[in-house]
Parts: structure tokens; C-alpha cells; sequence
């Protein structure tokens, strides 16, 4: 009788194969899609939400977008390690039940601040979901057809947040509310797929409980530079408010740093870190993620407020853009990566796209409509680039990942995507506060300035440290479908 050897930690109990691959990667990602697009669908309510509460400023409204994410941010690293303990699929499943009871309570909220609230409850939910999807994908999916089954998960979740305002402008025609329903039953649809394709795994040699101050002490680091940026304008720049609360931001920070250095279950695991690749991927993911937050609210806000483009007539505008997303990511990235010698490149190259395609509209940008020649090339351009760029900073993260580290991993890589869309709104919503009646132009192309230093920031530093010697390509890894 032959003993099987034990299978490494982290891994679900059997592998998986064919289509078995296929369906496990189509729900997972069905996931992160619907996280993901709730993160932007928003947007487009926003004219709708202040119309029935009169007297909301868009930065109060961006609370709505901003405490999503920020508690979003908080719950990943701590979920990712409760993922790897106690079960991925069942903390996935949690997300999923608490991600669809806090849409449920944001459709029903009475007012903003009980929007705001409800929204952070689905923020919680969607925290869970993440990570614990993530790091479900790269444990069920042989190493060979990995590479592909991250480019899909990773294209869907750009699909998702750049689709928001398309789907968004439909539902609202109804009602903002629906905005928030429509995730129910595909919620719901998730929980069921998930019991019945999805296979458990979890790192059996995880102990200790995640570190929750240092959750706590990260959402307030990110909320308080959010607040800073937000209100700037009416408290003044060089206000004694507006540096109470930067210092109030940069103590919560390193006080978390240091807990993270002390505890057994940081919320920054420090030893990644050390990646030159790792920490690279997580920097350039904080500025890309600051530029592609930043432009997709300039762009529907300046559909809306400029072109003044109804609601259902900017999200079909908006369409075209996610529309390249799925086939870069897909077709055109992975063969750049052979070519090229490796994602680090790729990264690099797709920042500049999307760099360049900002930098396009800021030079067509008018205030009478011009579609089709003015705004739709750099569209167009802006979605080869996320297809391009989040795939490829997603592979390089999690290229050197362990198994027992797959949850904290994936959870601190999205983390740094959600810090950086915090940080990307506010400065977005800082310049914007400064547009006249007269020249709405000059606050919109201050804009896409910042979005073009966002997106070059994030190409420099993928050149300085995700790029590695050219390797001999790999053979062609196994097909999704098999």
C-alpha cells in the first residue's frame, strides 16, 4: 500500500483541470466584477442622490465613493489572513452574504448619511470577497494555466470599475436605488456557484488572530489624508486644520508600521515587503489605481457638468474604453510579456498608454460636445492601457507568492489598488472644487495633469523595480479551458 505524500499548505485537497478551471475562474472573477464595478457604478448616481436630498456638495457625495473604499482598503490584509486560516471559500462566501445585505440597506437608506453607512457595510462584505477570491484562483488553478486565470480575474475587476458608469447611467433612469439592488441577485447567483464549483482551501499552518488596530489605524490614515484632500479648499491649504489632520494621518500610519513589526498577524506583513518586485508592484499599483480613480470621476463629471450629457447618454459614452480592457488583457499583454522578457515591462508600457491617452484629451478637450473626434480616440487608447497595465502589475505581485501566502498577499495588492482610488478622488475632487461657471475648463485640465503625473508615476516606478533580465520565454502555459 502507497502513501500519498502530503499535499504543500495552502492548496485546495485535489487538483483541478479543464473545465472544472474554467468554471472555478468564471465565478471567482464574476466576483470581483461585481466589487469592483459597485466601487464606480456610483458615480453616476451621484446628480441623482443630490437631487432628492438638495444642498449635497459633490464633496460630501464623494463619501459615498470614498468611505466604500476606504473601509474597502482596511478589511483586505485582515481578511486575506482569516482567509488562509480558517477557510478561503468560506470567508469568500461571507463577503458575498455580507457584500449583498449592505446593498440591500443602501437601496432602502433614507438619506446620505445613511447611505454613507450602509455603503460601509458593503464595503466590509466586499473587503472579505477579494482577497479570499483571489487567493481561491491561485490555489485551485494548476501553475501553468495560472498566468492567464490572473490576466482574466485581474481584466474583469478594470471591466467592472470602468463598466460602472455605463450600467450606472441605465439603472438610474429608474432609480439611483437600483444602483445598489441590481447586486442582490447576482450576489445571491455567486453564493450558489460558489458551494457547488468552487473547492475549499486554507494554509493549515496559520495561527494567530489578524491585527484589527491596525486595520483600524490604516482606515484612519487613509480616511484622514482623504478628508485633508477633500476639504483643502474651504479650510485652506495652509491651514491649522488642514495640518492637524496630515499629522493626524502620518501618526496613524507609522503607528500601524510599527505594530506591523511587532505583531504575529500585521496588516502589513513587512517581510513581503522586502520584494523588490512585491513592494514594487505595490507602489506603482497605489499611483496607477490614484490616476485611473481620478479619471474615471473627471471623465463622468465633465460629461455630465460640461457636455451636459444625460445620464444613460455619458455611461454609453464612457462604453467603448472598457470595451478594450478584456482583449489586451487577454490577448495583447501576455504575448507582450514573452516578447518583452516578463509583466514588469508590460506594466510599463501600459502606464505610458494610459499616459498618453490623457494626455491626448487634454489637448482636444473643448467645452462644446465633440465625441467622436475628440474624446473618443483617447477612449479608446485610455482601455488598451488599463488592459495592458492591471493584469500585468497583478502578475508581477503575485509571481513570487507562496501558497500560505496567497491570502496576504492578494489581500495587501488590493489593498494598495483601493488606497490608491481614495487618494486619486480626493485630489480629483480638491481641483475640481475650484471650477467657475465661466471656465469650467482650467479646473478639468488641472485634472487630467494630475492624472497624467498618477499614471507616469506609476510607469516609473514599474521601470525602476519591476523589471528584471530578459528570461528564455517559457513554453505556452495550459489552456483555461483544457
Amino acid at each position: 500500500m502507497t502513501v500519498a505524500s502530503p499535499r504543500p499548505a495552502g492548496l485546495p485537497d485535489a487538483p483541478l483541470a479543464g473545465r472544472r478551471v474554467l468554471a472555478v475562474v468564471a465565478v471567482l472573477s464574476l466576483a470581483v466584477f461585481m466589487s469592483s464595478l459597485d466601487l464606480f457604478i456610483v458615480n453616476l448616481a451621484f446628480p441623482y442622490i443630490g437631487r432628492q436630498y438638495p444642498g449635497t456638495t459633490l464633496g460630501s457625495l464623494s463619501w459615498v465613493l470614498n468611505g466604500y473604499t476606504i473601509v474597502f482598503a482596511a478589511v483586505l490584509v485582515p481578511a486575506g489572513r482569516w482567509a488562509d486560516r480558517v477557510g478561503r471559500r468560506r470567508i469568500f462566501l461571507a463577503g458575498l452574504a455580507g457584500f449583498g445585505a449592505g446593498s440591500l440597506l443602501c437601496g432602502v437608506a433614507p438619506g446620505v448619511p445613511e447611505l454613507i453607512a450602509a455603503r460601509l457595510i458593503q464595503a466590509a462584505g466586499a473587503g472579505l470577497m477579494v482577497p479570499a477570491s483571489l487567493s481561491l484562483l491561485l490555489a485551485a488553478v494548476p501553475a501553468a494555466a495560472r498566468a492567464k486565470a490572473i490576466g482574466t480575474w485581474s481584466a474583469l475587476g478594470a471591466l467592472g470599475a470602468a463598466l460602472g458608469p455605463v450600467i450606472g447611467g441605465t439603472l438610474v433612469q429608474a432609480s439611483w436605488r437600483w444602483v445598489f439592488w441590481i447586486n442582490i441577485p447576482v450576489a445571491l447567483a455567486a453564493i450558489l456557484l460558489t458551494s457547488r464549483v468552487v473547492p475549499e482551501s486554507r494554509d493549515e499552518q496559520a495561527r494567530g488572530r489578524p491585527d484589527l488596530a491596525g486595520a483600524a489605524l490604516l482606515a484612519a490614515a487613509v480616511g484622514l489624508v482623504a478628508l485633508a484632500l477633500v476639504e483643502a479648499p474651504s479650510w485652506g491649504w495652509g491651514s491649522a486644520r488642514f495640518s492637524g489632520v496630515l499629522l493626524g494621518a502620518v501618526a496613524s500610519g507609522a503607528v500601524m508600521v510599527l505594530r506591523s513589526r511587532r505583531h504575529h498577524s500585521p496588516v502589513i506583513e513587512l517581510g513581503l515587503l522586502r520584494s523588490r518586485t512585491f513592494s514594487g508592484t505595490f507602489a506603482a499599483s497605489v499611483a496607477y489605481y490614484a490616476g485611473f480613480g481620478a479619471f474615471v470621476l473627471s471623465t463622468v463629471e465633465f460629461l455630465t457638468g460640461v457636455w451636459h450629457y444625460s445620464a444613460v447618454r455619458a455611461g454609453l459614452a464612457i462604453g467603448p474604453g472598457p470595451l478594450m480592457v478584456l482583449p489586451f488583457a487577454q490577448l495583447v499583454a501576455p504575448r507582450l510579456a514573452a516578447r518583452l522578457g516578463g509583466p514588469g515591462r508590460v506594466a510599463v508600457l501600459g502606464c505610458a498608454v494610459n499616459a498618453g491617452a490623457q494626455l491626448l484629451w487634454l489637448s482636444q478637450i473643448q467645452p462644446h460636445p465633440a465625441y467622436l473626434t475628440h474624446l473618443l480616440p483617447a477612449q479608446l487608447l485610455g482601455g488598451a492601457g488599463v488592459g495592458l497595465t492591471i493584469p500585468s502589475l497583478l502578475g508581477a505581485g503575485t509571481a513570487s507568492l507562496k501558497p500560505d501566502r496567497f491570502g496576504t498577499g492578494s489581500g495587501i495588492l488590493n489593498m494598495a489598488r483601493q488606497v490608491g482610488t481614495v487618494l486619486g478622488v480626493a485630489s480629483l475632487v480638491a481641483v475640481l472644487s475650484h471650477i467657475t461657471p465661466g471656465d469650467p475648463l482650467t479646473a478639468y485640465r488641472n485634472g487630467l495633469v494630475l492624472i497624467i503625473a498618477f499614471f507616469g508615476a506609476a510607469g516609473v516606478v514599474s521601470a525602476g523595480l519591476l523589471i528584471t533580465r530578459a528570461k528564455r520565454p517559457e513554453p505556452p502555459g495550459v489552456a483555461l479551458g483544457g
